[in-house]
Parts: structure tokens; sequence; C-alpha cells
């Protein structure tokens, strides 16, 4: 791992314990490497915002480049969080102003949970179209997941997302349409991609709009688009950063908010994600438990689920976050100012060109 780790931020310390070998700050500034300073605005709900955390600065603590990471979490005000979650971000994540004023390389969006059907009515909208904006001027490149590809792809192209007839929700089989992509290169024609989200935006919103679709599921619909210039805006309507575990927890909470009474059904099982002997235990534990009582079920999925499920996804995340990270390398050592624009060129072995 070349992940630096320049402050007392929890997921760090996490990451020790699971025995990835991080550069401490002082270890850091006595090696001459290059440095990529990554932006990192999290935007995901209380509950979820330290898990989403260390999954993604464990994607970008993946890369094998020759560099040192550097990754910033920040949020936004109008996110409306609890009192905990605020003195966490307080205490651990950096301010927007002061990396405006340091710089960053590059900058990763993630998901956050909406209470109106239009975005741009969200408190969020504004803040995050600033946050838009200047990293357009000032980043090599955007990288956006899930609701965050909703909301720019709103504000930049003018693309509506579609409502779903059902929650989109498992894990999906996607093809590889574009091998000549950098992004994209040395990974597998075909992998796996979890999702999870009641909106979609199709292939035919996207290239109307002059985007390019790199991975796309017949099931789980666009995972991986690019903006027209290639590269300057990346896309995900998936959750390659979601670990093995994530997609179980999401059940259980459905569970819960169905034992609760604030849902009409208990949820279906996420698609293509419970092997046979889990929906065996899952169905066993229905059977103890009394109609408002769901103790046994909750146990089984606490204790018994966890070593069925497997991770069919994360290398191709990490492969692809691998790419990203060093276009981003050789775009900011083209020119550190950062100002140009990137196009594919086939002839030129990084498939990037200033």
């Amino acid at each position: 791992m070349t992940l630096v780790a320049h402050s007392d931020l929890p997921t760090f310390t996490h990451l020790r314990e699971q025995g990835h070998e991080l550069l401490s700050l002082d270890r850091a500034k006595q090696q001459d490497i290059r440095e990529l300073h990554i932006g990192f605005l999290n935007m995901m709900p209380d509950a979820a915002l330290q898990a989403t955390e260390r999954q993604f600065i464990r994607l970008v603590g993946s890369c094998n480049r020759i560099a040192q990471f550097f990754v910033y979490p920040f949020s936004l005000p109008s996110l409306g969080r609890g009192a905990e979650a605020e003195d966490y971000i307080d205490c651990y994540y950096s301010r927007f102003e002061d990396l405006q004023e340091q710089g960053l390389d590059a900058l990763i969006i993630t998901g956050a949970n909406v209470e109106s059907p239009n975005l741009d009515e969200e408190a969020f909208w504004q803040p995050l179209i600033e946050v838009a904006r200047w990293a357009d001027d000032n980043v090599a490149s955007t990288l956006c997941s899930c609701l965050a590809t909703h909301a720019l792809l709103k504000h930049s192209y003018n693309i509506d997302r579609q409502p779903l007839p059902t929650k989109r929700w498992g894990v999906y089989s996607h093809q590889l349409y574009a091998t000549d992509h950098p992004l994209t290169r040395d990974i597998n024609t075909r992998f796996d991609v979890p999702h999870s989200r009641y909106n979609d935006i199709s292939r035919s919103q996207l290239e109307a709009a002059g985007l390019r679709v790199l991975a796309e599921s017949s099931e789980g619909g666009v995972h991986l688009a690019v903006s027209p210039d290639q590269i300057r805006e990346v896309y995900f309507q998936g959750h390659p950063e979601y670990n093995r575990v994530s997609l179980l927890k999401e059940y259980k909470r459905e569970v819960l908010r169905y034992q609760q009474g604030e849902s009409a059904a208990m949820p279906p099982y996420p698609e293509n994600y419970f092997p046979e002997r889990v929906q065996q235990l899952i169905e066993s534990a229905l059977n103890e438990s009394s109609l408002n009582d769901y103790n046994a079920l909750i146990d089984v999925l606490d204790n018994d689920v966890e070593q069925h499920l497997d991770n069919t996804w994360g290398d191709t995340a990490k492969a692809i976050i691998n790419n990203w990270l060093g276009i981003v390398y050789q775009l900011t050592n083209l020119d550190r100012k950062k100002q140009y624009i990137s196009v594919v060129n086939p002839d030129d072995p990084l498939g990037i060109r200033p």
C-alpha cells in the first residue's frame, strides 16, 4: 500500500489492524516519491459514513502506482447529520475551503440519501454543484458513485434519472464494451458489480448526451461511463467499493424496517447474492420467528451468513481504480497546474494525451 496516514482518521488505524501497510507522515517525508492528493466528498448517511470512507480509501490504497496517496475526506454541512456524525466530521474531516486553497489532483464523490424525486431540490444540491464546478477547473478527474453520478449527470447534461419499478438490488454480471479505454485496461471482459438503487440512467440517455458507456449489465444496467472528453468525469452507477457483507447489512436494515412497521413487506433477497445455503438458513429462521418477532432471523444474519458469501467484484474494482489513479498520475505529471483536457489516444501507450 502506498497510502499515507497523514492524520488521525480512524480508517487508517482500521486498515493497519487488517494488515495493510501504510506510510506514516514522517516516513513519507523521507521518500522522494510523487504525491497524489485526492479529495473524498462523503455524502453518505450517518450509518454508512465510516464504512463508505473505509471502502473507498481501501480501494485507493490498493493502487500499485509508485506514488504516495493522500486522501482527504470532507462533507457538506447541508446534509443535516446527527450529533455523533457531526462530531466525527469536525474531528477528522477536512474543510472544503482548505482543500481549495491546498489544491487536489483528483476527487471522489459518494452517493447520498435523498428526500425529493427532484435532485435539484435537495438541500445538498447547490453545495455539491459548487464542489463539482470547482473540481472541473482544478482536478484531473472526478469519480462519481451512484447518487453522485445521477446528480452530476443532471447538472452537466440535464439527464434525468428514471424511477425503477422496484429496487435494483444485488450483484450483476457486466459486459465490458470498451477494451480500448485506459480505465478498462487489463480487466476482465465480464465482471460482477453490486447495485443498490431505486432509479436508473440508461445507455440511450448517456449516449444521446455524448457520453461513452464502458460497461453495462443486461439486468443491472449501465455501471461505468465517462464524459465526452473520456476522463474528466468517471461515473459509477453501481457500488464496486462494497465489501462482502455490504448487501447483507442492507438486507438486515430492511428486515428491521419491516419488523418495526416502516415497510409493508419483508424485503426480497438481493439478486445473485445469497447462495442457496443462505436462503435455507433465512427460511429456517423465519419459520422459527413469530409474526412480529424476527430475533431468530437477526441472529442468523449476524452470526451464520457471512461465511457463505462471496466477493466476486473486488479485484475488478481495484483494477479500475488503479487505472484511474494511473491516468491522474500521468495527467498531473504533464501539467501540475492541471489546465488541460484529456482524450483517449490509441497511439499513446497511456491512452491519454494533453
